[in-house]
């Protein structure tokens, strides 16, 4: 559309050119005649009239150089409809943006508390808890496999667990597995499944026990705080600098930085109260038993 405009423009001008260039000719070839031909009244007469035409089309002329100043009506809804376009660009950027950094932050502290969730269920406590054998390696065939991936772990009650192999002739190396864990559990055989009892803690073992629960819970959100670091270092990377008076290359604006900002440490505040809340309830099971 602009290349049309500035073509338009460009045949607007000859055409002017000429017709000036016209007017002038006309002009000085009636002036001619006007000496040759007509006597002094009509000469005054015509003369006149070619004088009045003149000034009009100077008139003309000096208004539309004028008027070239202004933008013309076509060209302004142009650069309207141009500007629209580079706000909602605009828009969809900082949106795109937001979106990725929430979604990269979510996910990394969801990977924390997965994380924390699978430290937490390897700890024994007083109750028989199914998830409490999936660390276990078992070596079958000279290769180490998870517990889990072996054998069917179920609750018979809270303080008896059942191991299922799903192959009969390993239940000896699953035995041997179970007795080898640091748990220590002494499980017992009754040639298709092994019972395994959950003898009741000790005080040093709880107390012990616990000082893992804290750590990781420490670990779970430094992991956390981590992830909302990173997000907070993408944001401020995007959004404009103080010193900055040019704006256009950032990103985004300062107002959806800080609205960003907000976000992630709603989040972040957010996955560390189920992380708190997770290792309570560990640590309430551990106690209470």
């Amino acid at each position: 559309m602009a290349i049309s405009l500035r073509r338009a423009l460009l045949s607007y001008r000859h055409i002017s050119f000429a017709l000036r260039t016209s007017s002038l000719q006309s002009h000085h070839y009636l002036s001619y005649l006007i000496s040759t031909s007509y006597n002094t009244r009509q000469s005054a007469t015509v003369s006149s009239f070619l004088n009045a035409t003149a000034k009009n089309f100077l008139l003309f002329e000096s208004r539309r150089g004028f008027a070239k100043g202004r933008k013309q009506p076509i060209q302004e809804q142009y650069e309207d409809e141009k500007e629209l376009e580079d706000d909602h660009g605009d828009t969809e950027k900082d949106a795109n943006l937001g979106a990725n950094v929430k979604a990269t932050s979510i996910s990394q502290m969801e990977l924390a508390v997965d994380a924390l969730s699978r430290e937490l269920a390897k700890l024994r406590t007083g109750r028989a808890s199914a998830g409490m054998l999936d660390h276990i390696m078992v070596e079958h065939f000279g290769v180490k496999t998870p517990l889990n991936r072996m054998a069917v772990v179920s609750v018979l009650d809270p303080k008896t667990l059942s191991v299922t192999p799903y192959d009969p002739n390993a239940l000896k190396e699953l035995e041997k597995a179970i007795i080898s864990s640091p748990l220590g559990l002494n499980p017992n055989s009754d040639s298709q499944r092994l019972v395994v009892p959950i003898p009741p803690m000790t005080k040093e073992h709880i107390q012990a026990v616990c000082r893992v629960v804290a750590k990781s819970s420490e670990d779970v959100k430094q992991s956390i705080r981590r992830a909302r670091q990173k997000a907070l270092d993408t944001i401020k990377k995007a959004a404009p600098k103080k010193k900055d008076k040019d704006k256009a290359g950032s990103s985004i604006s300062a107002d959806d930085a800080k609205r960003l900002e907000k976000e992630i440490d709603d989040l972040t505040r957010k996955f560390i109260k189920t992380a708190e809340d997770m290792c309570k309830a560990k640590e309430k099971e551990i106690t209470v038993g």
